[in-house]
């Protein structure tokens, strides 16, 4: 345990974070009931998984920052949670728009427009889409995928690793890392693609049920949990990071990321708390907005 060499500065640093920890779960707990005796039941597990990615997130940091030697189960865990919520977050657009039939009904004469990010945000000639059962069972699939995958590549990344045939830090086309980090690189872009093409299409009809900062949110977590620490690796790989006895250039890049998270993690339970923390009214049927619309237009 690193804890055992720490000065004062140090062990007060680890009792903040750790505080900090405990609070974001604590905080994560209180909206978890608030969900269960407020939401309705169709989106009630949804939310609970999306607003469970930061403190889960803060809590395999914490545990990795007091043992590293569970660092490497510790990011995994974090990272098979995020590729869930990816796919829980896509459902929770589509049941925010009363679910799949009323979404269909809603856009039943409307393009998916797919030339959005990561994957063809430059491809502007990309013909849309027309939205139907089978585009969004595509889409669903894009998402689920990674879900599936993702644990799949992390227990033979394990099975490696204790063999000795997995290093994380190692960039040698002869090793395992680099080819799993490849392939899991590309899985979570195609993951991505979906999210964002049917954000672009029910912005708008749920800008009252705020899923812009919801979606927001779940970008921050996604770049300071993906993005954010494969740079710092990179740097601790250069050696830019120098090392600090005990600690290599590689275990400081991770000790670094570990205590960014959990004060990023911690900002962003609280924040999703004030976000999320509302009564959900389901949007009116499409047929009652014609209809009214039609009434309105007659009255005078």
């Amino acid at each position: 345990s690193l804890s055992a060499g720490l000065d004062l500065p140090g062990k007060f640093l680890f009792a903040i974070l750790t505080l900090m920890t405990l609070i974001a779960n604590l905080v994560f707990i209180e909206e978890a009931v608030y969900i269960y005796r407020k939401i309705p039941s169709s989106k009630r597990s949804v939310i609970i998984w999306i607003n469970a990615a930061a403190p889960v997130i803060a809590t395999t940091s914490c545990i990795g920052m007091w043992i590293p030697r569970s660092t490497m189960f510790t990011d995994f865990t974090a990272a098979v949670f995020f590729a869930i919520v990816i796919h829980k977050f896509l459902l929770l657009m589509i049941k925010e728009c009363g679910g799949q039939k009323l979404l269909l009904r809603r856009f039943e004469n409307d393009h998916f427009k797919i030339s959005t990010g990561p994957c063809c945000c430059c491809c502007l000639c990309l013909p849309r889409v027309r939205i139907t059962r089978r585009t969004l069972f595509w889409l669903k699939l894009g998402t689920f995928q990674f879900a599936f995958l993702r644990p799949v590549l992390m227990f033979l990344s394990i099975v490696l690793w204790t063999n000795g045939n997995y290093s994380p830090y190692s960039l040698s086309p002869k090793g395992a890392a680099i080819w799993i980090s490849c392939f899991v690189g590309v899985l979570t872009i195609i993951a991505l693609w979906p999210v964002g093409i049917m954000f672009q299409q029910v912005r708008t009809i749920l800008i009252s049920k705020k899923i812009v900062p919801k979606f927001a949110l779940y970008q921050f977590i996604l770049i300071l949990n993906h993005l954010q620490a494969a740079i710092i690796s990179i740097f601790a790989m250069r050696r830019i990071i120098p090392c600090a006895p005990p600690l290599s250039s590689s275990a400081r890049g991770t000790y670094i990321t570990q205590q960014l998270l959990i004060m990023e993690m911690f900002l962003i339970t609280v924040i999703s708390r004030m976000v999320y923390r509302r009564r959900y009214d389901d949007l009116e049927p499409p047929e009652c907005t014609a209809e009214e619309a039609g009434d309105n237009k007659q009255a005078p």
